[in-house]
C-alpha cells in the first residue's frame, strides 16, 4: 500500500449532524462515503429537537434539507440500521465489515406510505420519543425519516411473539413484508475513517434525588423537547405526562448528574445552561400564563448572544432563577405523612387525584430554603459516550478517557486526529458540543480526509502511535500491545 495511492474513500460511522456534514463535504468534494448509521433513520439527536439556541429557528426546517441532501446524494452510499462489526487493515486500506440488521422489510419494494403502521394494533413505548409518546410494533423514527421506510420490531412484533396477527403483511400493497429477512454482512474497504459517534444522557434511574425515573411528571430535557416539537407526540402542547394536563408551574434543574463527582459525572455538559433557558422561553409562549423555575449552579453561557439569550430569558419571559441545588424531588402523595395529607382528600377524592411534584431545594444568594409544588419538572442530565464508542475505540485501537469520550492526538492543535493514522474524530463522541461546534468540528475531520487523498504520504509505519501525552492514569488504551505486535507481523 505505502507505494499505491489510498483508496478514495471514507467510512463515517454515525449520521447525526456531525456524521451528515462531514459526510457532505466529503462527498461534494468528489470522493465516496459510506455512512453507517445504527438507527433505521439519518438525523441523530438533532431530529429529536424542537427549536435551537440562540435564534430559535425551527430545529426540523434545518435538518431536513440535510437529511435529503445525504438521503439523494450519488456519492455518499447509506447503511442504516447497521452496525461496524470489525476494521482491518491501515491508513490508506481500510477493509471494513458491515452488519445490516433485518428489518423484516423489503426495502426494495416499500414506497414508505404508511399503511402498515395506521393498521398495526401493538403499541410500545417510542424511545425516539423519550416515552412520552408511543410507536407501532412496525415503525418509523419521524414522519421526517430519512429513509422513509420502517422497520419491524421483533420483540413487540405480535407474529414473532405469538405467531399470529400478520397485519401489516395483509394490508402492504406491495407485498414489502419479509418475516423471513435474515441480517446481512457487507464488506467494504476505505482509505480513512471517520468516527461520529455522538452521545447519550444520563438515566434518571440513576438518580434517585429527583424521583429514581419512577415520578411519571419528572422528565429529562430531551423528553420535553419531544412535548415542544410540533411533530411530537403531542403536536407541539405542552403537557404533563401522567394526565395530560398543561403544567401551571414547571421547574427545571440544571447540572442533573453534572459536575458531581461524589455521585455521579465530575465534568460540565457544557449545553444545559442554553437549552434549559430555550426551554424556558418556548414553555412561556405556549403557556402564557406558566411560570418557570430554573435551579442553576451558576450560567455557562459562553458564546456568541448565549449570555443575552439568558438574560432574555430572565427579564422578558419572567423565569425565575434560583442558584442553589436541588436535594429531593417527589409525588406529593409519596412524601407525606397521613396526618400532613390534603384534609379535604377524605371529602373531596380528586383533591389528591393529581398531585403535584415537590421540589426542594436551597436559594444560596438569598440563604433559604425553598419548596415548590410543581406541575411538572425537567432535569438537565450529564452527556455520556454512547456505548459503541467504547466498542469501536476497542476494535480500533484508540484511546478513551476515564469516562469513555474519545480522545485526539493533541486536544489543542489537533483536535480532530487520533494516534492511529486515517482515523479522524466529528463532534461529540468526544465531549459535550452545541450544534455549530458540531458542525466546524466535522467540517474539520472532512478537511484533514480531503488532505489526505490529495496529498499522499504514507507513514512509514501505520500502527506507530504517538505516545499518549500527560498522565496515563487518565487514559485507557484500548488496544494491548500484544495485539498490535500480532498485527504488524501479518
Amino acid at each position: 500500500m505505502p507505494d499505491r495511492a489510498p483508496i478514495p474513500r471514507v467510512l463515517v460511522v454515525g449520521a447525526g449532524i456531525a456524521g451528515m456534514q462531514a459526510a457532505l463535504d466529503v462527498a461534494n468534494a468528489g470522493y465516496d462515503v459510506v455512512l453507517v448509521e445504527r438507527l433505521p433513520s439519518i438525523g441523530g439527536r438533532m431530529a429529536q429537537l424542537s427549536e435551537t439556541f440562540p435564534t430559535l429557528d425551527c430545529a426540523q426546517c434545518i435538518l431536513t434539507p440535510r437529511t435529503v441532501e445525504v438521503g439523494h446524494h450519488e456519492r455518499i452510499h447509506l447503511y442504516t440500521y447497521s452496525d461496524v462489526e470489525a476494521v482491518d487493515g491501515k491508513v490508506g486500506d481500510f477493509r471494513v465489515r458491515i452488519r445490516r440488521h433485518a428489518a423484516y422489510v423489503d426495502w426494495d419494494k416499500c414506497t414508505g406510505c404508511g399503511l402498515c403502521q395506521e393498521k398495526c394494533p401493538r403499541k410500545v413505548g417510542s424511545d425516539f420519543e423519550r416515552h412520552v409518546g408511543e410507536r407501532k410494533a412496525i415503525y418509523t423514527l419521524s414522519p421526517q425519516a430519512v429513509p422513509n421506510k420502517p422497520v419491524i420490531d421483533r420483540e413487540h412484533c405480535i407474529f414473532f411473539q405469538r405467531g399470529k396477527c400478520r397485519a401489516c403483511e395483509r394490508f402492504c400493497p406491495v407485498g414489502a413484508i419479509a418475516y423471513d429477512q435474515e441480517d446481512t454482512i457487507v464488506e467494504e474497504r476505505v482509505g480513512a475513517i471517520i468516527l461520529a459517534t455522538g452521545y447519550d444522557l444520563y438515566e434518571l434511574s440513576r438518580m434517585p434525588e429527583y424521583g429514581g425515573g419512577r415520578v411519571p411528571d419528572v422528565i429529562d430535557g430531551l423528553a420535553f423537547e419531544r412535548l415542544l416539537s410540533a411533530s411530537g407526540p403531542t403536536a407541539g402542547k405542552v403537557a404533563r405526562p401522567s394526565d395530560g394536563k398543561v403544567p401551571r408551574e414547571v421547574v427545571f434543574i440544571q447540572c442533573a448528574g453534572s459536575r458531581d463527582p461524589e455521585k455521579h459525572m465530575p465534568y460540565c455538559s457544557k449545553i444545559c445552561c442554553m437549552y434549559t433557558a430555550k426551554q424556558a422561553i418556548l414553555y412561556r409562549h405556549r403557556v402564557h400564563e406558566g411560570q418557570a423555575y430554573i435551579f442553576y449552579i451558576d450560567i455557562r453561557a459562553a458564546g456568541k448572544r448565549y449570555d443575552e439569550f439568558t438574560q432574555r430569558a430572565m427579564e422578558d419571559e419572567r423565569v425565575v432563577y434560583l442558584r442553589g441545588k436541588v436535594s429531593r424531588v417527589f409525588r406529593q402523595d409519596d412524601g407525606q405523612d397521613s396526618a400532613d395529607r390534603n384534609p379535604s382528600a377524605d371529602r373531596n377524592p380528586s383533591a389528591d387525584r393529581n398531585p403535584k411534584v415537590m421540589v426542594w431545594g436551597a436559594d444560596t444568594l438569598s440563604g433559604q430554603q425553598v419548596q415548590i409544588a410543581a406541575d411538572l419538572v425537567v432535569v438537565a442530565p450529564a452527556f455520556l459516550p454512547r456505548p459503541e464508542t467504547r466498542r469501536l475505540a476497542e476494535m480500533l485501537g484508540l484511546p478513551v478517557d476515564e469516562h469513555g469520550w474519545l480522545l485526539s492526538s493533541d486536544s489543542n492543535m489537533r483536535p480532530v486526529e487520533t494516534r492511529r493514522p486515517g482515523v479522524f474524530l466529528a463532534g461529540t463522541g468526544t465531549g459535550p458540543m452545541d450544534i455549530p461546534e458540531t458542525v466546524a468540528h466535522a467540517s474539520g475531520a472532512a478537511a484533514k480526509v480531503l488532505k489526505l487523498f490529495s496529498r499522499w504520504e504514507p507513514p512509514e509505519d501505520p500502527w506507530d502511535f504517538p505516545k499518549p501525552q500527560g498522565s496515563l492514569d487518565r487514559v485507557t488504551l484500548m488496544a494491548p500491545t500484544a495485539a498490535v505486535d500480532d498485527i504488524r507481523e501479518q
